[in-house]
Order: structure tokens, then C-alpha cells, then sequence
């Protein structure tokens, strides 16, 4: 029995050493990882010539596994200058893609390599690869349209309604390609790249916002060509201090009065001091336009021109500056308007009545659609009747006693027939009972404009031939509505 006992167990032990022999055998090693492959279409053919924007097609293959993207990259080696430019590779999951392979020199060789990745991390060894040749690229050219150099602009330290900032408007052009994209900047900061070529730089661009800057531009074309020269425009910023109340502009041209009538510059100065209040004036004819450095003390800007002209070559030269009015408005300053055919003077080769567009100035900033003009004869504007707290004014009969065609009236005055909103009518024409021009009677010819950033006040007849006392109330009620 014990015999047997010692025999189940040694065949109990050699069964056991043969099963855990059996379990450490070894197995078979597992496959390599097959890494990917990459073609590259015939197209383009290899060394053709080509122009710098090159499309190359590709695809990949992995036995294993699938790709999961490519690399590719491109050596640059220019013939004539003789030295080698190397690209970084970049990743990329498409099949084709339109490359502006780097062609500065008159000709040069482009090694274009593409490899495969698989989904494993793996690469291809064996990049594929085309070489060809492309021609010489020429860079874009940009140029400003505006601002010009030199100029001058009114600039506060926060944006408006009206005052968005500095206006940019420039262009480029590319002679084998075409522009993609372009870039401002002001003094030596950063470029700021765009796809607009108008824009408002905003206040915050420029520090210190006062004093001169300088307005880099350039652009890059479909070759990734920079225009290394681009353009520049130098401004000057001024930021309005409006510490002094009125300055009067004086653009009446006394020799130009009507056949009769004798006054001097100094007689119509010390008429509008008078009514106005203030000895600031500013010469017209004599020193030009007021410098904005001038302009931006003022809160109030009075404007007359109270001599008539005939030739449309001798209208009133305030359109001729009307961007700088337009300035110191967006700015907030305020602004009166009067002369003798003063509205006309912004169209004088048009036939009145006539509808202004929006864009132009009487539309935009003096808010008014139409514009019309009394004929010459026969004169029968007697005076205007104030509409609201405005009281009624009456012409200088005695001024204009021996004007010849005028015999104590005045003609051609400015009606404003249809006017935009946030207007209120302040003056209406007047003429005598018996007069023939009835449909001038009871029509607009005073206006103020209130606005969100400025003021405005529009007379389409020439005060200085208004009755002294009834011009100095005519003044004093004006100011009074602007808050002076």
C-alpha cells in the first residue's frame, strides 16, 4: 500500500512539472509596426518652370494602421544669388494644397518633400519628393489715399457718434499676382493686419495722442511677398481745448457789395463784434483758412459771407475747407452759418432748388434735403419772421437804399424747402403783402440743427443787412438756444 501511495505521488509530481513547463513556453514574437508610405502626384511636372503659387497633390498608405496626417516642407536654393533657404516642416491632413514656394531670386530650385504619418506616431523615412523651378516673384506696392502727408486733424481721447478717430483709407496692387492681405501702423508699433483697407484708428493707437505720428502701410500678396518699402503719412493731432467761447470768421468780401452800397472790412467787424460780443475774428480774406490749432479754442465758430456774387467762379470759399469744419464738428465744437447765397455756394454751377446726398456736407452735418434760392428780381425779401422763442427781424432798408437792383430789399436768399430731423425751423422768409412770390412766403430760412456732438445754425441771408437792433437780438437769441 505504501508502495503504491509513493507511486500516485510521484506521478502526481511529474504531472505537474510537465504542465508548468508547458505554460512557460515560449510564444512566437509579435509583428513589427509597418510605417507609412508616401506618392506624389505628376503634377506639376519635375523641373518644369513654374510662377512662385504651386499646387502639389499627394496620398499615403499604411498596411497596418491608416494615416492620420502629413509633413511636408520645402528647400529653396537660388541660383544666381547662391545660398539655400530651409522651410520648417508643417503638419497638414489634407491630400493638396497651393504652396507660394519663396522665389526672391531671378530663378530658383525648390525641393518640394512630403511624408506620410500613421495613425501609430509613425513616419515615413523616404519623404516623397519633386523638384522644379520657379520665377523671380514682385512684391505688392501700397500706397495711402488719406490721410496725405502733413495734414492736420482735431483727435479726443475717446471715440463718438461722430468722432470714430483717425479715417485710413489706402490700396495695393501686385503686378504677377494678387494682394491677400494688408497691414497698418502708426509710429514704430506693430503691424496690424487686415483685410480692410478702410478703417478708423481708434485714439488708444496713438500715445501720446497730441503731436505729430507717423502712418506706416504695406501689404502681402498670394506669394507671401511683403511690401518691404510700403508707404507712410506724417499727421499732426491736435486735441481741441475749447477755452474760449466765439471766434468770427469773416469772409464777406466788401468789394464785392452790391453797385451803391460802401462799407468797410472794419464797419462789418464791428458790426458782428457788436451783435456777437466778442472782438476774436479771423480775417478770411485776408489770412485764409483758421489753423485748426486756432480753430480747436473755440466753442463756437461764427461763419458770414454777406456779399452776393453773379459768376460761378466766385462763390464763397467755405466748401473749399469744409473737411476742417467737418473736423472740428465731429470734435464737438459748434457752428453758425450766414451769408448772402451761402447754400449756393455749395453747388454753384447746379440749378436750384436741388436735393443734397447724403455725404455732402449740408446734408450730413447742416441737415438739409433741399435747398433753394429766390430769383434776383425783383428783390422782395423785407425780413424773416422767427418761429418759436425766436422774434422777427427786418432788412436795413437804408443799407441798401441805393443798392442797385436791390432798392432796400434783398434777393437770392436760401430757403431750405425739406430738411432732415433733430431740425427746428427758426426763420421764415417775409416778403411784402403784394409781392408775387407768394410760394417763398412762410418757407424756411433759418435752421438749427441739435446734434449729439454739436450744434449747428444755418441763415441763408446776410446779416449784416439785417437792422442793427434786430441783429443783436437775432444773435443774442441764437446764443442763448446753444447755451452760450
Amino acid at each position: 500500500m505504501k508502495a503504491f501511495l509513493k507511486l500516485t505521488i510521484l506521478l502526481l509530481l511529474a504531472f505537474l512539472l510537465m504542465f508548468v513547463t508547458a505554460c512557460q513556453r515560449r510564444t512566437s514574437p509579435a509583428s513589427p509596426d509597418l510605417l507609412p508610405n508616401t506618392t506624389l502626384a505628376n503634377i506639376p511636372i519635375a523641373n518644369d518652370t513654374l510662377f512662385a503659387l504651386v499646387t502639389l497633390y499627394w496620398d499615403g498608405e499604411d498596411n497596418d494602421g491608416y494615416i492620420a496626417g502629413f509633413q511636408y516642407r520645402y528647400i529653396t536654393r537660388h541660383l544666381f544669388k547662391g545660398d539655400s533657404v530651409v522651410q520648417n516642416w508643417k503638419e497638414t491632413k489634407k491630400t493638396s494644397l497651393t504652396i507660394p514656394f519663396e522665389s526672391s531670386d531671378s530663378l530658383n530650385y525648390q525641393r518640394f518633400q512630403v511624408r506620410a504619418i500613421d495613425n501609430k506616431g509613425g513616419v515615413d523615412p523616404t519623404p516623397a519628393e519633386k523638384c522644379f523651378y520657379t520665377r523671380k516673384t514682385i512684391p505688392p506696392t501700397t500706397k495711402i489715399i488719406s490721410p496725405q502727408n502733413d495734414q492736420q486733424f482735431f483727435a479726443i481721447d475717446h471715440t463718438t457718434d461722430w468722432w470714430q478717430g483717425i479715417q485710413l483709407n489706402y490700396t495695393a496692387s501686385d503686378k504677377d499676382g494678387k494682394v491677400v492681405e494688408y497691414a497698418w501702423a502708426i509710429d514704430n508699433g506693430d503691424w496690424n493686419w487686415t483685410q480692410d483697407t478702410t478703417l478708423y484708428i481708434t485714439p488708444d493707437q496713438f500715445n501720446p495722442l497730441e503731436g505729430k505720428h507717423t502712418i506706416r502701410v504695406t501689404a502681402r500678396d498670394n506669394t507671401n511677398l511683403i511690401d518691404l518699402k510700403g508707404a507712410s503719412a506724417t499727421i499732426t493731432l491736435i486735441k481741441p481745448t475749447f477755452n474760449k467761447k466765439i471766434l468770427i470768421v469773416d469772409e464777406t468780401d466788401e468789394k464785392s457789395f452790391p453797385f451803391g452800397v460802401n462799407f468797410t472790412d472794419e464797419d462789418v467787424d464791428h458790426f458782428y463784434a457788436d451783435i456777437y460780443g466778442t472782438r476774436n475774428s479771423w480775417d478770411f480774406i485776408k489770412r485764409g483758412m483758421p489753423p485748426k490749432d486756432t480753430l480747436g479754442q473755440y466753442q463756437l465758430v461764427v461763419w458770414h459771407a454777406d456779399n452776393s456774387y453773379s459768376s460761378p467762379n466766385n462763390y464763397h470759399k467755405l466748401p473749399d475747407h469744409i473737411a476742417d469744419i467737418e473736423d472740428y464738428l465731429n470734435v464737438g465744437g459748434n457752428f453758425i452759418m450766414s451769408g448772402w447765397r451761402i447754400l449756393k455756394s455749395f453747388a454753384p454751377t447746379q440749378s436750384f432748388p436741388l436735393n443734397f446726398e447724403e455725404g455732402t456736407f449740408v446734408h450730413d452735418y447742416l441737415h438739409i434735403n433741399i435747398a433753394d434760392e429766390t430769383p434776383l428780381v425783383p428783390s422782395d425779401f423785407t425780413g424773416a419772421v422767427g418761429v418759436g422763442n425766436f422774434s422777427d427781424i427786418k432788412v436795413d432798408s437804408v443799407k441798401l437804399a441805393d443798392a442797385f437792383p436791390y432798392f432796400g430789399k434783398l434777393a437770392q436768399i436760401n430757403i431750405m424747402p425739406a430738411r432732415a430731423g433733430f431740425t427746428d425751423i427758426i426763420y421764415t422768409y417775409k416778403n411784402a403783402n403784394d409781392s408775387p412770390f407768394v410760394q417763398f412766403r412762410g418757407r424756411a430760412c433759418g435752421l438749427r440743427y441739435y446734434g449729439t456732438s454739436f450744434n449747428v445754425v444755418v441763415l441763408g441771408f446776410p446779416v449784416f443787412f439785417i437792422q442793427k437792433q434786430d441783429a443783436k437780438i437775432l444773435a443774442s437769441q441764437i446764443l442763448h438756444s446753444l447755451g452760450f
